[in-house]
């Protein structure tokens, strides 16, 4: 099982948000509808073995995690709505501090970053890490940002955490985790 983890720094809590203004008014709710996208599809068929965890820190006071589940998600679509339409439903139902199923492979809890870290086993994936194609065995779980800078109180929790990197420039995450999962897919058909 691959794992990847996004942080939405800036991605709203708040169900009401408008699937035609995911960029502005959802707090870049795009960029993590194309991380989910990226995570999870290959042509003609899902990743079955990949999950996709997003933590929306739009209201650091009711940050939430979302999971989507390649194994078991129905109803997604390759393009940007449709993860972000699961979101929504997501985000209206209530959750505690426990997954609480909101759609067929859709989970969602009260919790965020802090906790997920702590259940651990997560590399962070980010340009000042070692090469990927460099690196003997990676980990099962990565843990990247969303379109802005990990903050420092982001990287006191990373302490200690491996880093990995896709590549000597700075990526879109969506393109990043891409390249990520193209190399896990290239060492596990002995092509590496």
């Amino acid at each position: 099982m691959t794992s990847i983890a996004v942080i939405g720094h800036t991605a709203t809590t708040d169900p009401s948000f408008s699937l035609n203004d995911l960029a502005g008014g959802a707090g870049r709710m795009d960029v993590l509808c194309r991380c989910v996208n990226a995570s999870l599809f290959l042509s003609h068929n899902l990743r079955r073995d990949t999950e996709c965890t997003l933590v929306l820190q739009g209201k650091p006071e009711n940050m939430k995690t979302i999971r989507f589940s390649g194994s078991s998600v129905r109803s997604l679509n390759p393009d940007e709505k449709s993860p972000a339409a699961l979101i929504k439903k997501a985000l209206a139902i209530p959750c505690g501090s426990e997954f609480r199923e909101a759609a067929p492979g859709v989970a969602v809890r009260n919790a965020g970053l802090s906790r997920l870290l702590a259940e651990g086993g997560y590399a962070i994936l980010d340009e000042h890490g070692t090469d990927i194609r460099k690196a003997g065995a990676l980990p099962p779980a990565f843990l990247l940002s969303d379109h802005l800078s990990f903050t420092p109180d982001e990287e006191a929790l990373f302490a200690g955490c491996p880093r990995f990197s896709v590549g000597p420039s700075v990526l879109h995450a969506d393109h990043a985790v891409i390249i990520l999962l193209n190399e896990l897919d290239r060492r596990a058909a002995g092509w590496s």
